[in-house]
């Protein structure tokens, strides 16, 4: 790809070719529409670099100190190559562009391929063909927004986090001094706040564009008519706030600002200009000096911009990432108009020499863009393996004595395994609870008191090693259940695991290697609706198929509650990689085969998803996993349609079959379940304990286990990739 850069040592720019970057969890791959050229930022440091090296320490005394510092820590010889060796390499340049999301890591569900985004960061919005943005360095741009517009978006966010700096109040007066790119967006900030603007700058040509953007009045810094009009404006008292929207050496601006602020007034630095703050005038009229920190709250901190962790809301209100979505929305309400800024539009290709007019001050401009060329090359359709089953026969499980029991251990006793498994367990005879295994002392002692296990402990390994124990239940958060499912078959034990098997490929890669290396393949997931009584019934009933079958599965799954652990999904996994893999299960199980191909796609946020299974057959799955509908409405319900016939089942409540010839007549309707609705984890877990005690095969074959798991992950790369993903391998 192609990208901008500049020689610091040198000042050589280059539009060069460089490799593209990959696309990691956490964030997106987006492909640039426009990016913009901050024309006070970026000429600044393209400026510096033209310097000598004189110059260069002038202009940064800053990073000369630390030279110092250097120079007495380690010498002048190490630190002079330390120096030489960052000024004579390349950087980058650009910080603010809209682009077209290409590819979406793990742990991203509010944008999908081909979305529209705005992105910020100096490291991350970069004036390149391709950028990875982290979660929190991106928004969805609204529909309408036109792209060149979006590009904005950081350079807003920067004017925005100033405005709210100085905390206007309807009726107020700002004075605003530097009308370049950042003071131009504040006066129209400001303007859409309710309060009247008097803008300052020695280029009549920025006055006048400020005033036709919503400035009251604007002049040149030494003329008395900014004077007048702040007094006209303010009944002689003086501005209650100013933005110093400059740069440059000149102290002028912070004088002019004392000046014209009224008592107790509030002086906002954005820019940057020179401070030397006259003592006299600011502690007469005790003014309010604040420093507005680029986007805002999140900026320069890693945890938030690189690992996604957001401030609670109810803490940090705007976040530079609900700074950009909230300009994106004044841009898209028309309550804001960048398009008198825009000064210039060049091709990506033309970088070098629209740069180099700028400097030279051939081209005078407030707002330029990059345009960059469309792109039209196909993605690569995704694949996610099936990785194959291999047993080394090493491992056997004898048949056991009727009257001996089976002794289980649980790792994890959270909600569902205390309502959904565990009750079942305790009526059960012929099974004894030994070992319950917890992160926290109590929960395992609460879990021991409840169940009746003979032992509550935190050590796994002591459970591991324990040769008395027959099987072990995994009902732990995701993110664990590959590895302790791991562990516990190379230790020999027969493995109940919830759930999702596994959250990547590498992870179902390392169970199956778990399992070659001990040839212990005793491992059952927690796919319990294919043993629900009322189901069977209804497979049954429908017999064996001639032709290839359609299936609609909806699942009305609903909204999470605030704070749930499901909701993390930079570490659990998304919601549907945690619980869909019992609707394939389900699907597949129907139509007795497992799938070859999987696309899926989404409403915007992911909220709502459709994944459409195609089996060998010709037959189809297709599951709609929603969380927007109604809570009344039943959670499941299926359809199998194929040879004349419709088996219908209701939220595991009722079932029936229509068959065609019959006049319309329903076949078969079952009777309503007279209790809760049995979706199968009683005979699941008999059928587990039955393969435990007579050594005899595992309920699910593990290959239909780990097809299922892949065909749940393939949903996450359709998503991403916005095409059909092959199940490579499939049966």
């Amino acid at each position: 790809m192609k990208q901008v850069v500049q020689n610091y040592k040198s000042g050589e720019l280059a539009v060069l070719d460089v490799p593209a970057p990959g696309c990691k969890p956490g964030g997106v791959l987006v492909r640039t529409a426009y990016s913009l050229i901050s024309t006070g930022t970026e000429l600044m440091k393209v400026s510096e670099a033209g310097m000598s090296m004189l110059g260069k320490a002038r202009s940064r005394p800053d990073q000369v100190a630390k030279v110092m510092q250097s120079v007495a820590t380690n010498g002048v010889p190490a630190t002079y190559r330390k120096v030489m060796g960052k000024l004579d390499s390349y950087t980058p340049l650009g910080y603010s562009l809209c682009g077209v999301v290409e590819q979406v890591g793990s742990g991203i569900d509010d944008v999908k391929v081909g979305d529209l985004v705005a992105c910020a960061g100096n490291e991350h919005a970069l004036h390149a063909e391709l950028n990875w943005v982290p979660k929190n360095l991106y928004a969805p741009v609204p529909d309408g927004l036109a792209p060149r517009h979006a590009a904005f978006g950081t350079v807003g966010s920067i004017a925005m986090q100033g405005v709210r700096q100085g905390e206007p109040q309807l009726g107020e007066v700002a004075l605003v001094i530097g009308l370049g790119l950042i003071g131009q967006l504040v006066v129209q900030l400001l303007t859409a706040s309710g309060v009247r603007v008097v803008g300052v700058d020695p280029d009549p040509v920025r006055c006048e564009l400020a005033e036709r953007v919503g400035a009251a009045a604007c002049g040149d810094p030494a003329s008395a008519a900014v004077e007048a009009a702040v007094a006209e404006l303010t009944g002689g008292h003086g501005v209650d706030q100013v933005y110093l929207a400059a740069g440059g050496g000149s102290n002028q601006p912070v004088e002019l600002a004392a000046r014209l602020c009224r008592d107790r007034g509030r002086v906002v630095d954005i820019g940057k200009c020179r401070l030397d703050l006259p003592w006299n005038a600011y502690y007469e009229k005790e003014l309010d000096v604040r420093f507005s920190r680029s986007y805002g709250p999140g900026r320069y901190d890693p945890e938030y911009e690189l690992d996604g962790r957001d401030y609670p809301i109810g803490y940090v209100r705007w976040t530079e990432r609900r700074n950009l979505a909230c300009f994106l929305d004044l841009l898209a309400r028309g309550r804001v108009d960048v398009e008198p800024l825009v000064s210039h539009i060049a091709d990506f290709d033309d970088a070098v020499e629209t740069y180099q007019s700028l400097k030279d001050g051939d081209l005078k401009a407030v707002a330029v863009l990059f345009r960059y060329p469309a792109h039209t090359e196909e993605a690569e359709a995704p694949v996610v393996s099936v990785p194959q089953v291999r047993r080394s026969g090493g491992a056997s499980t004898p048949a056991r004595s009727a009257q001996t029991p089976v002794r289980l251990a649980f790792v994890g006793a959270g909600n569902y395994a205390t309502s959904m498994l565990l009750p079942h367990l305790t009526q059960r005879d012929g099974v004894e609870l030994s070992t319950v295994v917890t992160t926290t002392a109590l929960s395992a002692a609460n879990a021991q008191r409840k169940f009746g296990f003979a032992e509550a402990t935190t050590d796994l390994d002591a459970v591991l090693g324990d040769k008395s124990i027959d099987a072990v239940f995994v009902v732990t958060r995701h993110s664990s259940h590959a590895e302790l499912t791991r562990r516990a078959l190379l230790a020999g034990k027969t493995v109940f695991v919830e759930k999702p098997l596994a959250l990547t490929e590498d992870e179902l890669t390392g169970v199956l290697a778990a399992v070659e290396e001990s040839g212990n393949d005793r491992l059952q997931v927690g796919f319990n609706r294919r043993f629900a009584p009322l189901l069977g019934e209804a497979r049954q009933r429908f017999g064996t198929r001639t032709g290839p079958a359609s299936l609609r599965y909806l699942v009305n799954a609903g909204r999470l509650q605030h704070g749930s652990w499901y909701l993390q999904q930079g570490t659990e996994g998304s919601r549907f990689a945690g619980e869909g893999g019992h609707f394939i299960d389900t699907a597949s199980w129907l139509l007795g085969a497992d799938p070859e191909s999987v696309y899926a796609v989404a409403t915007s946020g992911n909220e709502d998803l459709q994944v459409v299974l195609r089996y060998p057959d010709g037959s189809t799955a297709t599951i709609s996993y929603v969380t927007t509908g109604a809570p009344g409405f039943p959670k499941e319900t299926l359809d199998l349609v194929a040879d004349g016939k419709v088996l219908r089942l209701d939220d595991f409540v009722r079932a029936s079959l229509f068959v065609d010839g019959g006049g319309g007549r329903k076949k078969w309707v079952s009777s309503r379940l007279p209790k809760a609705r049995d979706k199968g984890q009683n005979a699941e877990l008999a059928a587990f304990i039955k393969a435990v005690r007579t050594g005899g095969p595992m309920p699910v074959p593990l290959e239909s286990l780990v097809a299922t798991t892949a065909a749940t992950l393939a949903v996450q790369a359709g998503l991403a990739g916005g095409v059909p993903v092959t199940l490579a391998s499939a049966r």
